[in-house]
């Protein structure tokens, strides 16, 4: 009986211990995608380089937001807003459709927040064939 007893105690102290060391390790936390980030890409034909700003929103796993860019030839900045905007820990997608000419286009991002980027590609279909870019982006200040 007294055997039974000291096994039962020595299972009870491993499993606190177990419970114990498990709770004190600190739990990794999403990056948080809110807030506004930038990046720039070189202008057409050796221009200034072009600044894009993004604004984003989490609530939950919905992602809401807006894409500012200048327009064409240093043109005054559209601001457009994202739209299928979704996020699964460090990760974010969302699709900006902008027109030109009667014409829509659609970019999918998709990316991997950390502190302070984000990186990742945007797909965008370009005479009926998809291709993709990496994008990086910086945490504004």
């Amino acid at each position: 009986m007294q055997r039974k007893q000291y096994v039962l105690a020595s299972l009870l102290t491993v499993a606190t211990c177990a419970f114990l060391a498990l709770s004190a390790v600190p739990q990794a936390q999403a990056a948080d995608a809110s807030g506004t980030w930038s990046w720039s890409r070189p202008g057409r034909g050796g221009g200034d380089p072009v600044k894009t700003t993004l604004k984003l929103k989490v609530d939950g796993e919905k992602l809401t937001g807006t894409v500012s860019a200048p327009g064409r030839q240093g043109g005054e900045a559209r601001e457009t807003a994202i739209s299928d905007g979704k996020v699964k820990g460090d990760d974010i997608s969302f699709s900006v459709v902008r027109e030109f000419n009667g014409n829509k286009m659609t970019q999918k991002y998709t990316g991997k927040v950390s502190a302070d980027a984000i990186k990742g590609k945007v797909e965008f279909d370009r005479n009926g064939e998809t291709q993709s870019r990496d994008w990086e982006a910086k945490r504004e200040k």
